[in-house]
């Protein structure tokens, strides 16, 4: 659930009308800064917040610019634009040392992990699978609006990819670290 509602602008935001691109992108505004607000009353930290505050900026910038000009070229290349934001804000966070999983991790996970290498050796690992997903992502969907597909069925598809594959991998690679764990704490024993 933590993902869903980290990515729910950028969701919100990719299955609205692109001919309404200007709505969409406040609507996703609106729901990012909703979910900041309600984190920090829930009590998460700035650590917990950096895709969200990121979002934040990205779309209050992006629906200025949407309002401002209807017609914007910025339109065209709107969906790789978000990508390359997502991997700019996922790498910033891996270069501050602060990857952007372990703030999400931290929710359900025992304050008594947080500090231990293996913890935050594995939130570099998935930050990174983000980043890279991400950037991908933002030069296919910068290809394909050059090519003039920028809001076509494909262009969907790999957005949806650009979340589903890291969405898979952080899964899978949780269950393995946790796996390997508990086979080192019962070998320990």
């Amino acid at each position: 659930m933590s993902y869903l509602r980290t990515f729910l602008p950028w969701i919100v935001f990719a299955v609205l009308p692109s001919g309404s691109w200007q709505w969409a992108a406040l609507a996703a505004l609106v729901i990012a800064v909703a979910v900041i607000v309600g984190q920090v009353r829930s009590g998460a930290g700035f650590d917990a917040l950096i895709i969200e505050s990121g979002s934040a900026v990205f779309f209050a910038v992006l629906a200025a610019v949407a309002f401002a000009d209807h017609d914007s070229g910025v339109h065209t290349y709107s969906a790789a634009l978000s990508s390359g934001a997502l991997a700019v804000i996922a790498g910033v966070s891996l270069l501050i040392g602060r990857p952007f999983t372990l703030g999400i991790a931290k929710r359900s996970t025992p304050p008594e992990l947080w500090g231990l290498k293996p913890f935050v050796r594995t939130n570099t690992v998935i930050t990174a699978v983000w980043t890279a997903a991400f950037a991908v992502t933002a030069v296919v969907l910068a290809l394909l609006s050059h090519a003039g597909h920028a809001h076509s069925a494909l262009a969907a598809v790999i957005q949806i990819a650009g979340f589903a594959i890291p969405m898979v991998f952080t899964v899978r690679y949780v269950a393995h670290v946790r796996a390997r764990a508990r086979a080192a704490g019962r070998a320990a024993r």
